[in-house]
């Protein structure tokens, strides 16, 4: 018997092969944009994370300094201490290659007698003159992979640039690890002797950190400690990996619910399927219940059949998620070289984890989404299984109790939403309860608004018209599926439409008051929203002093230490110009500047930075400065959307006491009255020259390079919606190729009664126009609440940002268009198919 069950659903599937092969395309592609995305970013953070394993090498611990690093002369002292720890001095940095694909490079500096205890290849495993590190100037190793792609080999020249700056690299040997994984870390490396890096980087005297094996534990840690000047810090080396982890958390969390969101449209369309599946064979089901089919192995068929579907479509997402995160894997990494650290992904890492995780994801949801049709095929009396007309009346009967659920659900996913914490996971289940609840509310609403149509309808187009209505009306079980999934879809488009929107609106307003110098000079930087390269010595006074210049300020964009995370500082020169372009959130503007620059021991901090680390007005925080710890007092709270990581503001002066860094990393300036401002940046570049490559740009100019990077950064949100909208596609045009096919008898009885072709052509137009309507309209508010929570919840918690909404007439007016759109194409097919078909063969019994 079971035997004879698997034959009756294999052939049934085969009947069907359109319908089949959409059921797969939506899983397959559902399951592809979870894993590509999850591929992609892990991929990137993977990348990164080995080649700071391999640079960190078996340190368990690391000496790090200020704004300058660690003096050379510590390293000197430790090192002839009794009793002194494993040690080894380090200079790290990162310059771009100037050849071949202009990748980014790391450089490390080391001390080849040191580097034993802790990296193998700095002391081996290399081809060539490697004695050529300690006595040859400008003389590197790379790795054998990294050379191949420059095109290079032992005795080449590698030039490279550096804040603006090329510098010429000898290449005087290549390395050659043993081992796959080495290899592949080492591919953006750049090895080279200590005072090599130092003159490269421009650290003379001073160290990036220096890497310690202490195997003595917490006493031994303590013992070190104890011993090291103000300014310095002994940290683990593991500590690292958990400040990428925490920076990124956020991007990555917002890009895997987005990309989920195309699971849950597939989820949609299974359900669809499988419904459509168990209603086209209700005759045959009841049969095989009036034989003696029980009712489990009826419910283990249904399910059967969507395991089946859903093994196949989630290895097909497998596979083209692979593909599809070879193209997303480069715009992930281009946003986290925009917004957060500096890294190179050159292939695809694909982790056994992640293809497992979509394996289950894929499967699980197909299961999930033919229980309901699975316990509709089981529970069912034989006889009213076999009666064409029990599940519209089940359907339509329902229709009120499940719109009572969906508000159900719609609250409880507000209760979610203003919950009182910071966590991302409630305020994403109450995201996901308010689409749910939504769903819920569309059988009755489809219900209701296409009984109200019919009138309207009529009188527009006759009894065509009102043919039309009665027949999504009649048909509920299946359009208002189609409408859910067209309503999510359409809504998401709407919803992070309108949230990219009011974000960008947001940023403009915020350039706009905080851009109000004419022109700004900084070097080139290979994270571009960080500044951190600076201009060299005396050149910032040269381009001050510019004939037409009436104010100017300067900048230095510093990394410290707050707590142990990495935080942007912010060191500003306002002594030549009184604008101050910043607009606080808390604090008095006129007092918290009076106060920053009458008080050595105060700060401004973010507004991101103040959410994260729960700092506000009077608050204190602790910067690792170069004269110890210090704690410093919140005078003001200032809105900010440059990073989402948080960054601190102080004047120049406070900077200059506390910390041992002197380098400028941008100048502004103020054009006099009647001075062209084009005029003053052709000034400003002949007098830069060329010792230096500098970006001097107009304050238009800056704006637009500011836009550009915020829109590489949604780039990817883009693509996810279009794929979103792709899932929601293929749903629709299954759901009315399923609705048309199962009313191919109605049909057959209009063509044999009168109806002709053209007519029958458009009774289907118009009903696909209805859905696509109503789905267009009931995508409205649902995008519109979905565009609240992603700004004022998702983003907040996540971010930390502010943002001010902003409801467009357009993209409400594009989501209906796209409904319709939408469904209009995913209608021809099937109306096509019905004008066409014979009534004879139609009213013929299967």
């Amino acid at each position: 018997m079971k035997g004879l069950l698997v034959r009756s659903s294999l052939r049934h599937l085969g009947r069907h092969p359109w319908l089949t092969a959409l059921s797969l395309l939506g899983i397959a592609l559902g399951v592809a944009v979870v894993v590509s995305i999850d591929l992609a970013s892990g991929s990137a953070l993977r990348a990164f994370e080995r080649s700071t394993d391999a640079v960190a090498g078996r340190a368990t611990h690391q000496l790090l300094g200020g704004s300058t690093g660690v003096p050379e002369a510590v390293y000197q002292a430790l090192r002839v201490r009794p009793g002194a720890p494993v040690a080894a001095p380090v200079v790290e940095g990162y310059v771009q290659a100037a050849v071949g694909d202009k990748r980014t490079l790391t450089v490390l500096g080391v001390d080849p007698f040191a580097e034993g205890p802790f990296r193998d290849y700095a002391r081996g495993e290399a081809v060539g003159n490697v004695s050529a590190l300690l006595t040859e100037p400008g003389a590197v190793m790379l790795s054998a992979r990294a050379a191949r792609a420059l095109g290079l080999s032992t005795g080449d020249t590698l030039p490279v640039r550096l804040e603006g700056l090329e510098k010429p690299l000898r290449v005087v040997g290549l390395l050659e690890p043993a081992d796959e994984d080495t290899a592949r870390a080492l591919e953006a490396l750049v090895l080279t002797d200590v005072s090599t890096a130092q003159e490269l980087l421009g650290h003379t005297g001073r160290l990036t950190r220096v890497d310690l094996r202490l195997t003595g534990g917490d006493a031994q840690e303590r013992a070190v400690a104890a011993t090291l000047p103000q300014g310095l810090e002994l940290v683990r080396a593991a500590a690292r990996a958990g400040t990428v982890e925490q920076m990124t958390r956020a991007f990555r969390t917002n890009l895997t619910a987005l990309s989920l969101l195309a699971l849950v449209v597939g989820m949609f369309l299974i359900y669809n399927t499988m419904t459509f599946s168990v209603v086209q064979r209700r005759g045959l089901l009841g049969r095989l219940r009036a034989v003696g089919i029980t009712r489990r192995e009826l419910f283990a068929l249904v399910l059967g059949e969507a395991a089946v579907l859903g093994a196949v479509g989630t290895v097909a997402g497998l596979l083209l998620g692979v593909l599809l995160a070879r193209g997303l894997v480069e715009l992930v990494t281009q946003t986290l070289n925009d917004l957060y650290f500096v890294v190179s992904v050159r292939r695809l890492a694909l982790e056994p984890f992640t293809l497992f995780k979509g394996l289950a994801l894929g499967l699980g949801a197909t299961l999930l989404a033919a229980l309901v049709p699975a316990w509709e095929a089981a529970r069912s009396p034989p006889v009213t299984t076999m009666r064409r007309s029990t599940l519209e009346d089940v359907s339509r009967g329902r229709a009120p109790r499940l719109a009572l659920l969906g508000l159900g659900v719609l609250a409880a996913g507000t209760v979610l939403l203003r919950w009182p914490t910071q966590a991302l996971l409630p305020a994403y289940g109450g995201l996901f309860s308010v689409l749910l609840g939504a769903a819920l509310l569309v059988p009755w609403a489809t219900q209701t608004v296409s009984a109200l149509a019919a009138r309207p309808l009529g009188m527009a187009f006759g009894l065509l018209g009102r043919m039309a209505a009665r027949g999504v009306h009649t048909s509920l079980s299946r359009t208002s599926v189609a409408l859910a999934a067209l309503m999510v879809a359409v809504a998401t488009t709407v919803g992070v439409g309108l949230m990219v929107s009011s974000f960008r609106g947001t940023v403009v307003s915020w350039l706009d008051t905080s851009l109000q110098a004419d022109v700004f000079i900084s070097p080139p930087s290979l994270v571009a929203r960080r500044g951190g390269a600076t201009l060299l010595p005396g050149l910032a006074e040269t381009l001050r002093a510019t004939p037409g210049v009436a104010g100017s300020s300067t900048l230095r964009v510093a990394n410290v230490r707050v707590d142990g995370v990495p935080t942007d500082l912010m060191a500003v020169d306002f002594s030549r110009t009184p604008v101050r372009p910043y607009t606080f959130k808390q604090g008095d503007a006129k007092t918290a500047w009076r106060e920053l620059e009458s008080s050595p021991d105060t700060i401004l901090v973010s507004e991101p930075f103040g959410f994260h680390r729960g700092v506000e007005l009077g608050d204190s925080v602790r910067l690792a400065t170069d004269k110890g710890p210090r704690d410093f007092r919140v005078v003001g709270v200032y809105f900010d959307y440059g990073s989402d990581v948080g960054t601190l503001l102080m004047p120049r002066t406070t900077y200059e006491h506390w910390f041992d860094d002197r380098g400028i990393s941008g100048v502004a300036l103020y054009a006099a009255p009647g001075q062209d401002v084009d005029a003053l940046v052709a000034s400003v570049r002949e007098r830069a020259g060329d010792t230096q490559a500098l970006l001097v740009r107009a304050n238009r100019s800056l704006r637009q390079a500011s836009l550009d990077v915020f829109d590489r950064t949604f780039t990817i949100t883009q693509v996810l919606r279009l794929l979103a909208i792709g899932v929601a596609f293929v749903g629709v045009l299954s759901a009315l190729m399923a609705l048309q096919l199962e009313r191919a008898r109605e049909f057959a009885v209009l063509r044999a009664t009168g109806l002709t072709p053209e007519q029958l052509w458009g009774l289907v137009s118009l009903q696909t126009g209805l859905l696509g309507l109503l789905a267009g309209l009931f995508s409205v508010p649902l995008g519109v609440g979905l565009a609240y929570v992603l700004v004022h919840v998702i983003n907040q918690r996540s971010f930390g940002w502010t943002l001010q909404l902003a409801l467009t007439p357009q993209t409400l007016v594009q989501a209906v268009v796209l409904a319709l759109v939408a469904a209009a194409l995913a209608g021809l097919y099937p109306a096509w198919k019905m004008a066409r078909a014979h009534p004879a063969l139609a009213l013929r019994e299967e």
